[in-house]
C-alpha cells in the first residue's frame, strides 16, 4: 500500500511492503517454473523412451525460461492488464514456455500428439505456424498446454507455452529476433525481403532434409496433427 504520495505525484513504499510485493511475485511465478519442469520432464521421458526402443532421437535439443518479473510488467503494461495476479494469469498464457527443437517437421507433429495425447495434459490453444506460417516467414508449432502441479496448499492447473520447430527453423527465428533487437523494431524493409527470402531457403531445407530422411528410413511413424 502506498505510504505517501507527493506533490510530484510519486508513490513511496516502506522497506516491508517492497519485500513484501518481491516475495508475492516469486511465489506466483515458482508456480509457472514447476509447470515448466513438468513439461520438461515429460518430454524427457519421451526421449529416453524414443532412443530405448526406437534408437532414434526426434528432439536435438529443449529449451526453458520462465518470463522475468521486468519482462512480466513490461507486459503487463503493454497490452494493458489489471495489474493483480488473477489478471495476469488469465491474459497472459506464456509466462512459462519451453521449446523443443527436432531434426524434421515431422518429428515435431509426432510429439506435440505424443505429449498432448497424456491424460493430464490439457490443451488450451494451439497456433500451426508450419502448415500457416506468418507472413514474415516465421514457423514453428505453438501451443499453449495446461498440467497439474501438485502445492502444500493444493493442486493448481499451470499454463505452458510449448513450441515444436525443427533446427532451420529455429536457426532463422534466432537470427530474426537479433535483427529485431539491434534495430528496435524498426528493421529496413529490404533486409525484411531477405529474411523472407532466409525462411524460404530454410523451408526448402527442411523439406529436402525429410525427403532423404525418409529414403534412409522411410516415411513409418510419422505422423501429422490432428486437427483440435
Amino acid at each position: 500500500m502506498p505510504l505517501e504520495d507527493t506533490d510530484d505525484d510519486q508513490v513511496t513504499f516502506s522497506t516491508n511492503e517492497l519485500r513484501a510485493m518481491r516475495d508475492e511475485m516469486q511465489r506466483f511465478l515458482l508456480e509457472y517454473r514447476f509447470g515448466m519442469q513438468e513439461i520438461e520432464t515429460k518430454v524427457a521421458i519421451l526421449r529416453d523412451e524414443f532412443l530405448y526402443m526406437h534408437d532414434y532421437n526426434p528432439i536435438e535439443h529443449v529449451s526453458s525460461r520462465v518470463k522475468s518479473p521486468d519482462s512480466l510488467v513490461d507486459k503487463v503494461v503493454r497490452k494493458g492488464i489489471d495489474a493483480d495476479f488473477a489478471s495476469i494469469r488469465e491474459a497472459i498464457t506464456d509466462i512459462a514456455g519451453v521449446r523443443i527443437t527436432c531434426s524434421f517437421t515431422t518429428d515435431a507433429y509426432r510429439l506435440f500428439d505424443l505429449l498432448t495425447a497424456q491424460d493430464d495434459v490439457t490443451v488450451v490453444a494451439v497456433k500451426d505456424y508450419i502448415a500457416e506460417p506468418k507472413s514474415n516467414g516465421y514457423k514453428s508449432l505453438h501451443a499453449i498446454v495446461e498440467v497439474p502441479v501438485f502445492l502444500s496448499s493444493g493442486r493448481v492447473a499451470v499454463p505452458v507455452e510449448v513450441q515444436f520447430r525443427t533446427i532451420a527453423m529455429d536457426f532463422w527465428a534466432s537470427l530474426e529476433h537479433k535483427i529485431y533487437y539491434k534495430y528496435d523494431r524498426q528493421v529496413p524493409g529490404e533486409l525484411l525481403s531477405s529474411l523472407k527470402d532466409a525462411a524460404d531457403t530454410a523451408a526448402e531445407l527442411d523439406e529436402r532434409m525429410q525427403r532423404l530422411h525418409r529414403e534412409l528410413h522411410g516415411p513409418a511413424g510419422h505422423g501429422r496433427m490432428v486437427a483440435i
